[in-house]
């Protein structure tokens, strides 16, 4: 009987004000309120509900890759803030830190993520890649060092 009651006030609070986040989605919600993105970042959500899985935008405004918009397909597991985005560009591009299957080599979805760093860094990092490639650390060993 006091199962069937808890279970009762659980479907009420649901009701009231929706279903319980985990800890990932209240982590992402916090980093996605707290975004300071210059205009060459955009974010768009296939499913508004689903905060852990986005498309990012990015359109570098200098450099080789100046005028040209390049997507990528952003995730969080269930274990965000402990384990890094997943980031994997939607396009084929001849860049160093990205192979062609859309792998992205930058420092802080690897071994230098920490849980202390936010979406901002990450979005702020994907840019950098493109503002300055980064041929010390290549991805994509076919392209040529600058």
């Amino acid at each position: 009987m006091i199962h069937l009651w808890s279970q009762r006030r659980e479907a009420d609070e649901v009701r009231r004000h929706g279903p319980r986040l985990s800890p990932a989605q209240m982590r992402a919600q916090k980093d996605l309120a707290e975004l300071d993105l210059p205009p060459t970042i955009e974010i768009h959500f296939p499913d508004p509900a689903d905060v852990l899985h986005f498309e990012l935008r990015l359109r570098p405004d200098e450099g080789m890759y100046a005028g040209g918009t390049f997507r990528f397909d952003v995730t969080l597991n269930s274990n965000y803030p402990h384990d890094p985005p997943r980031v994997q560009c939607l396009q084929r591009i001849y860049h160093p830190n990205l192979d062609l299957e859309g792998h992205v080599c930058l420092n802080i979805l690897r071994e230098d993520w920490n849980p202390i760093l936010n979406l901002n860094s990450v979005f702020v990092g994907l840019l950098f890649l493109f503002l300055a490639p980064n041929p010390e650390d290549p991805l994509n060993k076919g392209t040529p060092t600058y």
